[in-house]
């Protein structure tokens, strides 16, 4: 009997002999997942309240919906003890994103916005994948209501990413995560002994590093509605902004800083966090993960910095705010922008393509590849290298001072090629569609990667996904999805032999 993750446990027994499935611990705990979200449909229904917009009542009756049918699920399904099979929890993992997005579309569909389905499943899914694109024209006059819940949205699924990317992806040995569960959930490392308390110190930690956001955003002189959102959807690497110019409508160099500081926080190993919290102070720079992320970000600061000021965009402090604001925007997958960057020439249209792609550090609230993937498949690179010059020397594959067996290479290799497959298959598909080159191939990356921000005239940084045909919208929500959730755990529901003895 092998072991797997449980809610409020360390591990929880995988039954490998079990072959029928059981759905109701699954939906037991999706409805207990869409009672919190009932209960989170009240913030934004009371900031309505408070500023006078009818919209509240589109949050009443979403919240009562909602605590309906989680109401139902849970009481129905109820069990006193939670045993999850490996069977169960891919299935959970896949049907409890889809629920959730579904009945956070409700409060969008029943505004006073006007979104059609196809609009408000989107702005939902890009909200929890912490996606950060938007079908919603004229930020800057919409309800209180609204705006908040867009950024609860984004961040309760940056920290919902962060424990499914700790205690589950982890177990399901998806492209390399089984290395980040040694690295993180080893007693060796001192991090806390159970998978409960290391979700209860990250929540803390992450609440505390979104009032720190906060308050220095309100230090510089942002105002306090536009600061508390700007702070959940800063260290949630998520992009929603109330304002249609973004951070572009602040022109505080403090700001700006202030953000790009809690976007690279946000894209670090959380886990690294509480090990540092509780007195290993070298936690952080001693996971090469961490090392090579920070000096590849400060690379790329530096030399697009040196590019823009060569170039007459800005003087060199300038040109070095800009560039790390919105390289680090682009890097940590959180889609925020200070400028056009189309305008800053072909090159670096180039680099932000190609930066699109990469993402933070594993459990983090980033999407992309993500650096510890790069740093295994470098590591193969230049094991492969060796064996042609040496072809009979045995060398011992390390990482962090860990063995790396042959499953985790494999596994991120394949996690790689997944990711560029699927990658040109919604591109295609996107074409097909209706949209422009750049649109279709911008739009497939910047879902399937949870950035936010293409490029183009419709969905670069100065315009939105509002204008794109519906079928488009349901393609990159479920694209959306299918990045969030590393591939593997929706397509092995697509497996006929998954559903077979």
């Amino acid at each position: 009997m092998s072991n797997g993750p449980i809610v409020g446990e360390r591990r929880l027994p995988f039954e490998a002999t079990s072959y029928r499935l059981d759905a109701g611990p699954v939906l037991y705990i999706v409805g207990f997942l869409l009672i919190l979200f009932a209960i989170a449909m009240l913030v934004p229904m009371t900031a309505d309240l408070v500023t006078g917009n009818s919209d509240w009542i589109a949050f009443a009756m979403s919240a009562l919906f909602t605590l309906f049918i989680g109401g139902a699920l849970a009481i129905t399904c109820y069990q006193p003890r939670i045993v999850l099979t490996l069977r169960q929890t891919f299935v959970l993992t896949t049907a409890s994103w889809f629920g959730i997005a579904a009945v956070s579309a409700l409060p969008f569909f029943f505004s006073d916005l006007d979104l059609n389905i196809a609009e408000s499943y989107f702005e939902a899914m890009s909200g929890l994948t912490t996606t950060g694109g938007t079908t919603i024209v004229g930020l800057d006059g919409a309800p209180a209501g609204i705006l908040l819940w867009r950024s609860l949205l984004q961040w309760l699924g940056g920290v919902g990413i962060i424990v499914m990317g700790i205690a589950i992806l982890p177990f399901l040995k998806i492209g390399g995560m089984q290395l980040f569960h040694s690295e993180s959930s080893d007693r060796s490392d001192k991090v806390v002994p159970s998978i409960s308390g290391l979700a209860l110190n990250i929540g803390i930690l992450y609440l505390a590093l979104t009032a720190a956001c906060f308050a220095l955003l309100r230090f510089w002189g942002m105002g306090a509605f536009d600061a508390i959102n700007h702070a959940m959807t800063s260290v949630s690497t998520a992009g929603f902004s109330t304002k249609d110019a973004s951070i572009g409508y602040w022109s505080d160099p403090g700001i700006q800083w202030t953000i790009t500081l809690f976007m690279l926080a946000g894209a670090l190993p959380f886990v690294r966090y509480v090990s540092f919290m509780r007195g290993d102070y070298r936690s952080l720079w001693r996971d090469a993960q961490v090392r090579h992320f920070l000096i590849f970000v400060l690379l790329v600061w530096g030399g697009m910095a040196l590019w823009l000021e060569a170039q007459g965009q800005y003087p060199l402090w300038e040109a070095l705010r800009h560039a790390a604001f919105s390289t680090t925007s682009m890097i940590t997958t959180t889609g925020f922008a200070t400028e056009d960057y189309a305008l800053w020439g072909s090159a670096c249209y180039l680099v932000f393509y190609t930066l699109m792609f990469v993402g933070g550090c594993t459990g983090s609230t980033t999407g992309g590849i993500k650096f510890l993937r790069f740093d295994i498949m470098w590591l193969a690179l230049k094991n492969q290298l060796v064996r042609l010059y040496s072809p009979h020397q045995v060398r011992r594959w390390e990482y962090n001072d860990r063995a790396v067996s042959n499953d985790v290479v494999l596994s991120v290799v394949t996690f790689f090629f997944v990711f560029v497959g699927f990658y040109l298959v919604f591109s295609v598909i996107l074409g097909m569609l209706g949209l422009d080159f750049i649109t279709a191939i911008t739009g497939a990356a910047t879902a399937l990667a949870n950035v936010g921000l293409g490029m183009g005239d419709f969905i670069g940084p100065a315009g939105n996904f509002a204008s794109l045909p519906d079928s488009a919208k349901w393609v990159l929500a479920f694209a959306m999805l299918m990045g969030r959730l590393e591939f593997f755990t929706v397509l092995v529901l697509l497996t006929p032999g998954f559903w077979k003895k």
